[in-house]
């Protein structure tokens, strides 16, 4: 079975559980960098009609107002993906307009230029969405406990967050400001890789296919600079891994080549090819 099979077993068996007038089923799905879960997130959205994808990297605050918290709080600020860095507000505001039944907005963000995309290039959800696929590194993720935002994690944090400013506003943003967002899920599932050096290398493999793509190499990062890059979730990545697998509604335990290697399911059930959908 396949993890987009597993996950559209759970899907379909949870739709059918609705009624014609209850608002659309919102799936949480986290998973690290490089896991597939962009990819899956479009398997389904094709296999249920009237879906609607969401993803958490499409809520970036803007470049200046990023610039602005990197000035004004912390440097490593200016890099998107953690917490802190998103309109939380504009993924609220999104779910809510879905759940009302219209065709709303699905903002979009340019990774090409850094910055939110103009709102008339972004898609609109279907009318009377049924399902929303809610994608995230982090989505469904619990705020670390103090002690532990002591000490450092890796490198980038001893030589640029020794202090701990970084880390522990991050982790004030995730308890504070998401709980909103994330209460809007109604079922999340987590997709984890083998180990954290697989993160490394799922992530190189999509460098490298974007460097094939471009040609010249512009906007692509060598191995240093991509080395330093997923250090800035390696700390939230960890702690996901520890803490969500016991709470999430299906736990996806990935092989190397992203195939699923085993399961947990939160009710106990077992999970196999009789699941409706799967």
């Amino acid at each position: 079975m396949s993890p987009e099979a597993a996950i559209a077993g759970l899907i379909a068996e949870r739709l059918a559980e609705r009624r014609v007038d209850d608002p659309p089923l919102v799936l949480g799905l986290c998973g690290a960098q490089g896991s597939g879960k962009s990819t899956v997130a479009a398997r389904l959205a094709e296999r249920f009609a009237g879906s609607a994808i969401l993803s958490l990297d499409d809520l970036y605050l803007t470049r200046a107002e990023r610039q602005r918290l990197a000035r004004e709080t912390h440097p490593l600020f200016a890099t998107r993906g953690v917490p802190g860095t998103h309109d939380v507000a504009l993924g609220i505001a999104t779910l809510a307009a879905i759940a009302r039944g219209e065709a709303a907005p699905l903002p979009r963000f340019d990774k090409a230029i850094d910055d939110r995309a103009p709102m008339s290039t972004w898609p609109n959800a279907p009318e009377h969405c049924e399902l929303v696929i809610f994608e995230g590194w982090c989505v469904g993720a619990r705020p670390e406990a103090e002690e532990a935002l002591a000490a450092p994690l890796n490198r980038l944090e001893v030589d640029e967050d020794n202090d701990g400013i970084w880390r522990r506003y991050a982790n004030a943003a995730l308890a504070t400001d998401y709980p909103a967002l994330f209460d809007r899920l109604d079922m999340l599932v987590l997709m984890m890789p083998p180990d954290w050096p697989t993160v490394l290398r799922w992530r190189t493999q999509q460098e490298d296919a974007l460097r094939r793509a471009r040609g010249d190499g512009t906007g692509v990062m060598n191995d240093a600079q991509l080395a330093r890059f997923v250090s800035h979730y390696e700390r939230l990545t960890r702690h996901i891994w520890a803490e969500m697998p016991d709470r999430a509604d299906l736990c996806l335990r990935l092989d190397q080549d992203r195939g699923l290697a085993s399961w947990s399911v939160r009710d106990g059930r077992r999970l196999d090819e009789k699941w409706p959908g799967a």
